[in-house]
């Protein structure tokens, strides 16, 4: 299944390009689950500022999204239409810190958030190492664990809109609720620093320990997983509310929900993204059955069903 390759014209428009455009990319093996089909343009920008001339340049009626290591992510069969960004680590995965503050690019992983910060005795990011997704992730959807938040230590972020344009949003400027940012859709974040506070190195190390104890402990975390599945209700447990609509271990094709953490859906090996959908919307419609709480997806999906193009 393939699109209609766009990438000659684009070139064409913007000669000055330094990133590199590949034509119906497979974006399964972008994706923690292994599963979806192809982007029709696959786009990865050398810089900020070749990603922002990229953006200037490209026709407005093209849809964009951008992915970050895919640990969140189903892409339908049918594959994504437009163009997929992807931050590179080498361009976009720096972390520094200066004082009390944490500067990453949107690419880097959470988890070296935390070691950076770690490395400068800076507390409070300690939560960071138990996401398995990057900067960019944990600002659009305001990522947390273990009790944190990226709203508890953002400073500002950085990020270049559909028409190029370069923006700077300060903590408030975000407009952080719970898994989610009220910042325009079409931002794509390429920065952002973080303030944590001065602390004993050792206590930051040990609280490290038990965030990874936790996960290792708690979570599915060596399967093909896309992490928590969906959002915890208001005063509930998504985990608790699916195991008692009796799902732990339910299975749809190759996709199964976990038996160790049940608010984890596993590709078992030959899932494919309908089976994993699928699977999730009979856990919600049980979950609905059983409690009268509707579910929400925290995992994105993206793309269009087999059968769509």
């Amino acid at each position: 299944m393939t699109f209609p390759d766009i990438t000659p014209d684009l070139k064409a428009a913007m000669p000055e390009l330094r990133g590199r455009l590949l034509a119906n990319q497979s974006l399964a093996e972008l994706t923690w689950f292994r599963v979806g089909g192809p982007a029709q343009v696959l786009f990865t920008p050398a810089d900020e500022d070749d990603l922002a001339y990229f953006l200037k340049h490209l026709p407005q009626e093209l849809p964009v999204y951008v992915v970050g290591v895919g640990s969140n992510l189903i892409v339908r069969d049918g594959g994504m239409p437009g163009v997929v960004i992807r931050l590179a680590p080498r361009a976009f995965g720096e972390t520094s810190a200066a004082g009390d503050v944490v500067t990453a690019g949107a690419a880097a992983l959470d988890k070296r958030v935390a070691e950076t910060a770690a490395a400068a005795s800076i507390g409070g990011m300690e939560f960071f190492f138990g996401i398995p997704g990057t900067v960019g992730g944990a600002l659009r959807m305001n990522a947390g664990a273990n009790g944190g938040e990226t709203k508890d230590v953002l400073v500002e972020a950085s990020g270049v809109g559909r028409d190029g344009t370069k923006h700077t949003f300060g903590n408030a400027e975000m407009k952080f609720v719970y898994r989610n940012s009220g910042v325009d859709p079409s931002i794509i974040f390429t920065s952002a620093r973080f303030r944590g506070t001065i602390t004993d190195a050792g206590a930051i190390r040990a609280r490290m320990n038990e965030v990874q104890t936790h996960r290792e402990t708690a979570q599915p975390i060596r399967e093909k997983t896309g992490g928590s599945t969906f959002k915890n209700p208001p005063g509930n447990s998504a985990w608790k509310l699916i195991d008692a609509a009796g799902c732990r271990g339910l299975k749809v094709g190759g996709a199964q929900v976990s038996e160790m953490h049940c608010n984890f859906l596993i590709n078992t090996g030959n899932a494919t993204g309908h089976d994993i959908e699928t699977l999730g919307e009979t856990v919600r419609d049980r979950v609905k059955q059983t409690s009268g709480i509707e579910l929400h997806w925290e995992i994105k999906r993206i793309g269009m069903t087999e059968g769509e193009q």
